[in-house]
């Protein structure tokens, strides 16, 4: 593990001790490294719209949380600039969804991720693409 590495899972601890909304989506880390992030959830009854399916509030806070472990992964607080997200594919109770980010281009100041969703079949479920502003400001 590099020294990156180390710092990107100690960035990824303190948010989620402070990230009350993923711990109540029942949110797991799976692996966090610079410009990186997978996650996991299960989703739960009061997570589905009228329609007994997933409501995409929900899929799209997922997948704003994978966005937020990978773009704050060096320690600088980054926020969201833009974003947007399709739904390809309807989360169902039950469904084990993960969320895995990836930096596909930085500047100084932005960064550009992209973020798929994807069910415990593989299907994809939703495509997040994110535009994130880095501040001086640091998280530790």
């Amino acid at each position: 593990m590099t020294d990156k590495d180390v710092l990107a899972n100690k960035v990824a601890v303190r948010l989620i001790e402070t990230d009350h909304f993923s711990n109540w989506m029942g949110v797991k880390i799976l692996d966090v490294k610079e410009g990186y992030s997978k996650i996991e959830m299960t989703l739960r009854r009061e997570m589905l719209n009228g329609f007994g399916i997933a409501h995409g509030g929900i899929t799209f806070a997922f997948a704003d949380s994978a966005f937020a472990f990978a773009c704050n992964s060096d320690g600088k607080v980054t926020v969201a600039l833009d974003v947007s997200i399709s739904f390809p594919k309807a989360g169902k109770e039950g469904d084990v969804l993960t969320a895995e980010a990836k930096l596909i281009n930085k500047t100084n100041r932005t960064g550009l991720y992209m973020i798929e969703v994807r069910n415990q079949n593989n299907d994809l479920v939703a495509l997040f693409k994110g535009t994130c502003y880095k501040t001086e400001k640091s998280l530790l």
